[in-house]
């Protein structure tokens, strides 16, 4: 699997495109947002703007992983990203992560924009199964996962000690087809059902 390509995806409400150096200061924003920092997992190091300004500099380079920045299309304002990374070539598998700012909550953003990747994974890549750990009181990134048709694999209890208590992760995944069924749509019929 070569992550080089770095398509752009459009939806109705998003557009999936490669990041830019440009897109770092309102990432960083994105960042600082307490909920942000309430459910992703702290980084080993203090980041800087200008780690965080080469980082997103050089994601059109990097051909192991593939992130997207997430525009929400009625305002052409940057909220967030999508990713594919850490590739299983035998397994045709790869982890997906999100992270959507303030701005782009509570509007189906998200979940189209993680319906375009996954779709984007299976369709184009290839891949047979698209897993995710997700803190279990995430309730919001969770319901996300489920529209899109990720299921519940099993659950990391108190695996993480966030603002002195303990949190479970959970593990949740959605295969090749699941996806082909309903096209990360759980709650629609199935096109094969008779």
């Amino acid at each position: 699997m070569d992550f080089s390509v770095k398509p752009t995806l459009t939806g109705d409400k998003t557009v999936l495109r490669p990041f830019t150096e440009a897109d770092a200061d309102v990432m960083w924003e994105i960042f600082e947002d307490p909920e942000v920092l309430r459910f992703t997992d702290e980084p080993s190091q203090e980041l800087t703007r200008e780690q965080v300004r080469s980082w997103y500099g050089s994601r059109s380079d990097q051909p192991d992983r593939l992130d997207l920045a997430v525009i929400d299309r009625a305002g052409g304002e940057l909220v967030g990203e999508v990713v594919l990374y850490e590739w299983d070539a035998k397994a045709r598998s790869c982890t997906f992560r999100t992270l959507i700012g303030p701005r782009g909550r509570d509007r189906g953003l998200g979940t189209e924009a993680i319906r375009l990747i996954v779709g984007h994974g299976f369709e184009q890549l290839g891949l047979h199964r698209i897993e995710l750990e997700v803190y279990g009181h995430n309730h919001r990134a969770r319901r996300a996962y489920e529209k899109v048709g990720f299921a519940v694999e099993g659950v990391r209890r108190e695996a993480d000690l966030r603002d002195g208590e303990w949190v479970d992760w959970v593990v949740m995944a959605i295969l090749d087809r699941e996806w082909s069924a309903r096209h990360g749509r759980p709650d629609a019929l199935s096109s094969t059902a008779s």
